[in-house]
């Protein structure tokens, strides 16, 4: 008998545990007909593995079938990739940890229905931290509470987080603000990029003012990691074209640390990524001295103002505890006032609610529409998800096509 599971995550979730446990063959009560079954896990995780081996050792594993390498693929091929590698392995069961993130409307339909395929003969256990990702032919509900299974006969998802929270008091003011004369923060014209044969960007005009808030979507593999790279000066793509940040023309004596000084950026890769021992408050901080960590002694003002941004998320009780050991939605939480605590002129967030349960996104949502209300920073949020109560000004939106993806305004 072939059985299907959803088992809902919040972010106090113990999911490493279960996951470690199913693949050991060490099934927990009420799961006992995976007991001793040889499984495979489907999850960005695995995806990093691959490509860490790749990027260190030239060995493709999962990409054998094309010449690309796993690093340059969108991350709906990548998906696609390990999957098809997966079923290659014929395993008896394949546990998906939240499978639909980082993924567009389109390529999420396609990937439901490869699994819904792949269903016929192999059990999935599918981890979700969001009601609607859950696949539709599912019938079998649990809910993990830190460490321990709760079995439900439906689908209904209670998040433990507290979302009640409302964010009161004003957005604290900066220490030393920074200034900008002009009214256009960044400009592209008739940007266009290449990759080798492979044309990502074709014809962009965009124009991004002072204070607006603006969100950016297209289909996995549109560019918009390529326009963020751009605009945050890593990607060398930008020289030679009409690509004007702050001002000044990319490639004109400007420096990467000229730019980064005046942009707040966070994306999730940030905290996946980082294992460092600092408090909350010193976390908060670090966003002033543009390290992810603080490693020098905060002055009294610094302190005070982290002071005042904790309280505004109701986390000042936390101060003294490890960053290390908070939930991923206090986390997120952290990290997205860091990149807030300067009043960036350009605030980027890019894919900030993935992983995140219902409830903790809709409080970061709260949380960027208070901050673009309140400040005059502009905003960039990029996101594959139309997210609950975002509130951006404009949206600027990717198509993709033949000769790279074209954009336009949409809203």
């Amino acid at each position: 008998m072939i059985d299907h599971w959803a088992i809902f995550i919040d972010n106090t979730s113990q999911k490493e545990y279960l996951i470690d446990l199913l693949l050991a063959g060490n099934a927990p009560k009420g799961f006992e007909s995976f007991q001793a079954q040889h499984g495979a896990l489907f999850s960005k995780l695995m995806v990093a593995y691959y490509m860490q081996e790749e990027e260190r050792h030239g060995t493709k594993v999962i990409n054998t079938h094309t010449e690309q390498s796993l690093k340059t693929m969108s991350s709906g091929e990548q998906k696609k990739a390990l999957l098809a590698h997966i079923l290659r392995q014929s395993p008896a069961f394949i546990i998906l940890d939240n499978p639909f993130d980082h993924l567009d409307r389109e390529t999420r339909t396609e990937l439901k229905a490869r699994l819904r395929t792949a269903a016929e003969r192999i059990s999935l256990i599918q981890l979700a931290s969001r009601k609607t990702d859950v696949l539709p032919f599912i019938r079998n509900f649990a809910h993990l509470r830190l460490n321990r299974l709760l079995f439900s006969e439906g689908n209904e998802i209670d998040s433990i987080e507290n979302q009640s929270i409302v964010f009161k008091g004003v957005v604290p003011s900066p220490l030393a603000p920074i200034h900008f004369k002009g009214e256009v923060l960044v400009e592209l014209r008739n940007v266009c990029v290449s990759y080798g044969n492979k044309p990502v960007l074709k014809d962009i005009n965009w124009r991004i003012h002072k204070g607006t808030f603006w969100e950016l979507r297209g289909k996995n593999g549109a560019g918009k990691t390529t326009i963020l790279s751009m605009i945050t000066g890593e990607n060398p793509k930008g020289y030679g074209q009409e690509l004007y940040i702050f001002g000044r023309k990319k490639g004109s004596g400007e420096s990467v640390w000229d730019i980064k000084k005046r942009i707040g950026y966070f994306t999730p890769s940030m905290t996946d990524k980082f294992t460092g021992y600092h408090s909350v408050a010193h976390m908060v901080i670090s966003g002033l001295t543009d390290s992810i960590g603080l490693y020098i002694r905060p002055t009294q003002a610094q302190l005070r103002l982290a002071k005042e941004w904790l309280q505004l998320v109701a986390m000042w009780h936390l101060k003294d505890t490890l960053y290390h050991d908070l939930s991923m939605g206090q986390k997120r939480l952290v990290m997205c006032i860091r990149a807030m605590i300067k009043h960036p002129i350009l605030l980027i967030l890019d894919e900030p609610t993935a992983g995140l349960d219902d409830a903790s996104a809709r409080l970061f949502v709260q949380l960027v529409n208070k901050f673009a209300k309140e400040s005059d920073a502009t905003l960039l949020f990029v996101s594959h998800r139309e997210e609950p109560g975002l509130a951006p000004e404009h949206i600027y939106e990717l198509t993709m096509g033949a000769e790279g993806a074209t954009g336009e305004v949409v809203h």
